[in-house]
């Protein structure tokens, strides 16, 4: 491979990263300021509930080339601004995570603290919509305040981002383990599961045993 070029490789592909952020900024901007217009029309009773429907309706008939404004769409444009717009500290954080993710947080998260926590998580290890529905599914947010809680006060106030100190968090419900585990119960439950799992693949694999040495040569 000539390495000569590299850098330049690597300047387009961070321009096109740019790019795209650039871009997803701009359309959280636009459906902010399309949910926070009809919700304060709302508010002020110019307008009433089914003007979202009808405005799907003008943009679908006078400009049909315009995609992604469906009365759904646009009734979770309003919902998101509702949702955020007492919170302006999550304001930049909205703006820097994909549409698809925003809409699976403020969906099905119960607390603007629970909102918070998985907009950060997103943020920091830009999860797909597969991997952020995964999270939220497995209850990540709760299991995380709950090992938190268990924290001295001291260790609580020596660091408020306790996501960040604890970041390697794992999801384990498939062990079957009780709420209370020691570490020795971990480790069981993880090499009965790889047990299984090798025995599964048929006479050309073969499971040694729990704690094996081996001498390489």
């Amino acid at each position: 491979m000539d390495n000569r070029f590299t850098d330049i490789i690597q300047l387009i592909k961070q321009s096109r990263t740019d790019a795209i952020k650039a871009v997803n900024a701009e359309l959280i901007n636009l459906y902010w300021s399309i949910g926070g217009y009809i919700s304060k029309k709302i508010e002020q009773s110019e307008w009433g509930d089914s003007v979202v429907t009808e405005l799907a309706s003008f943009i679908q008939t006078h400009e049909p080339d315009i995609k992604g404004f469906s009365d759904k769409n646009i009734w979770r444009m309003r919902q998101f601004y509702e949702t955020y717009k007492d919170f302006p500290k999550l304001s930049p954080l909205v703006r820097e995570i994909s549409w698809t993710n925003n809409l699976l947080i403020f969906s099905r998260c119960k607390t603007i603290e629970e909102m918070e926590f998985y907009l950060k998580l997103v943020k920091r290890e830009n999860y797909s919509k597969r991997e952020l529905d995964r999270q939220i599914s497995a209850s990540f947010f709760e299991r995380s305040m709950i090992g938190n809680s268990k924290l001295s006060p001291a260790v609580r106030e020596s660091n408020n981002d306790l996501s960040n100190t604890f970041k390697d968090s794992y999801v384990f419900e498939f062990l079957n383990l009780p709420d209370r585990h020691s570490e020795s119960d971990l480790q069981r439950g993880l090499v009965r599961q790889m047990k299984n799992f090798v025995l599964e693949l048929g006479k050309d694999f073969l499971f040694i045993g729990e704690e094996y040495k081996l001498q390489v040569r």
